[in-house]
């Protein structure tokens, strides 16, 4: 069976596990997704639209997909989607947040789901909240790259230096000194105009980081891994990606993904708005299958998964060992979001 076809059967089982007293119930007719850039290839907007679209066909609504550009037409695109009277407004993004606080209290009728991120206070009965514990699979990346560098230093190339992409980041290095206390860890950050759609910055700075003697590199620049990875193919270094399993589309150059399964949370919490719950908050980590990896996954998806960790049965033992401690609460790991000053 083909990878696709695995996630595509996971997505289903996600969409019947939507009760049948929430669809007989619910009342949503009309559902937008507003993205905070051009979608693009980047995978975890793509999941967030695939998501949105698989739930709204289960309730038997219909989904629009709004792109944005700029700080303004996010804000644009929110309030327009509330104005034509749109049941649910899902957003993906720190971005909104000031938008939905801000929007929110003046469209009662409408229901806002933010994902990845949460408005800070009080928040209306119409604004939820889905977050994940990405530092949980970052960590399991470290320990991949802590036992698959051969020079000692492994390093990540992040989009923009602020605290919740430093749970990647810090994230990563946490797991990799869990498993090799002396290990080198250095960051990169893209940065620019565009830090999380820039493939030529973004191969810039794992280029810096191979000739510093960096030899894995966590990619974490959203749009922008592609160019790490065409970094990888031309200068000989290994890959770590995030959000979805890229290893086919980058044949023999990565070693797994710190998978996020946005289209499952989207999944999970518009069964809470269907069934009428006000202002859900949930956050998604390793225990809730909200993140994961290759490796700590299924047999039948790491076989068919074309990453590199499949050819070191011992890494994937480690991570699996590791993955079951942080989900049953034996290893506790610090949120390196709050962590930051």
């Amino acid at each position: 069976m083909k990878l696709t076809s695995i996630f595509a059967s996971t997505l289903a089982a996600g969409i019947l596990a939507l009760s049948s007293a929430a669809l007989a119930q619910s009342e949503i007719k009309s559902i937008v997704y507003v993205s905070p850039t051009s979608i693009g290839v980047n995978p975890f907007l793509i999941m967030g639209k695939d998501g949105t679209e698989a739930i709204a066909k289960k309730l038997g609504a219909t989904a629009t997909t709004v792109e944005s550009d700029t700080q303004q037409s996010k804000l644009e695109n929110v309030s327009a989607a509330a104005n034509d009277g749109a049941d649910v407004v899902i957003v993906l993004g720190f971005e909104f947040n000031d938008i939905i606080a801000d929007v929110a209290p003046t469209q009662p009728d409408t229901q806002f789901l933010v994902v990845d991120s949460c408005p800070p206070g009080d928040r209306p009965d119409n604004v939820h909240c889905a977050v994940f514990r990405e530092y949980e699979s970052s960590f399991l990346m470290g320990v991949i790259a802590a036992m698959s560098t051969k020079t000692g230093k492994i390093g990540t190339v992040g989009a923009l230096d602020i605290p919740f992409m430093h749970r990647f980041s810090d994230g990563y290095a946490m797991g990799a000194k869990y498993v090799n206390p002396d290990i080198e860890v250095e960051t990169r950050w893209v940065g620019g105009q565009s830090p999380f759609s820039d493939p030529v910055r973004s191969k810039e700075q794992s280029l810096a980081l191979k000739a510093a003697g960096v030899d894995v590199i966590f990619a974490a620049a959203a749009g922008g891994n592609f160019g790490i990875y065409e970094a990888a193919s031309e200068a000989g270094f290994k890959a770590i990606a995030v959000d979805v399993n890229h290893c086919p589309k980058a044949p023999g150059l990565l070693l797994d993904s710190a998978l996020k399964r946005v289209d499952q949370v989207i999944i999970q919490s518009m069964e809470k708005i269907a069934n009428g719950e006000k202002a859900t908050f949930a956050a998604f980590g390793i225990a809730e299958n909200g993140v994961g990896s290759i490796a700590s996954s299924s047999d039948e998806v790491l076989n068919a998964s074309e990453c590199l960790i499949v050819e070191s049965p011992e890494v994937v033992a480690k991570v699996r060992e590791v993955a079951a401690e942080i989900a049953s609460g034996e290893l506790k790991i610090e949120d390196p979001m709050f962590a930051k000053k």
